[in-house]
């Protein structure tokens, strides 16, 4: 049913398609120019800025209206008024950085509530953080197995445990 009503939208067959959020995935109708979600602070800033990205594809101009009932003060209010002053994916995804914090480096939870960074910020501290790539770089090619470099191996050994090293390899 729903890839019927898909292709009936696409086809222009339906005007107006009322869906939940299931609706992001393989949406592609370039005349679609009106979406309107109602209750966006209960969505973080990725996927409104997905589902928003699913209208104004084509020729026409497109709206996007965010309909919410939250009170001025909730949380939720700082990610829809980032969304609604950029369509930059890269500026909303500082945001998004700044408002969740970096998460766990060495793992797969993205909140930052429990960030393995302890005394920089990937946001505050980008430069140190680009030199430090860098120079890690440097080192891993001149000497891939840290013969050279044990204590920097024993450091490495004491904070990478086997999960973190499991999510390291999977790339």
């Amino acid at each position: 049913m729903k890839t019927e009503t898909m292709n009936r939208f696409a086809a222009g067959e339906i005007d107006v398609l009322i869906s939940t959020t299931v609706i992001e995935v393989g949406v592609d109708v370039a005349n679609a120019s009106l979406m309107i979600m109602v209750d966006p602070e209960r969505f973080g800033i990725s996927q409104l800025h997905q589902l928003r990205g699913r209208i104004g594809r084509g020729e026409h101009e497109s709206t996007c209206l965010l309909v919410t009932r939250s009170r001025p003060d909730h949380p939720g209010r700082e990610r829809l008024a980032a969304v609604a002053s950029t369509t930059d994916g890269f500026e909303l995804a500082e945001v998004d950085l700044k408002l969740r914090r970096e998460g766990n480096i060495l793992g797969a939870s993205q909140s930052g509530r429990k960030s393995g960074l302890r005394w920089i910020s990937a946001l505050r501290d980008e430069a140190l953080v680009t030199r430090a790539r860098e120079d890690a770089e440097a080192v891993i090619a001149d000497d891939p197995q840290l013969a050279q470099h044990t204590e920097l191996l024993a450091a490495i050994g004491r904070v990478v445990d086997e999960n973190s090293q499991a999510f390291l390899e999977r790339g």
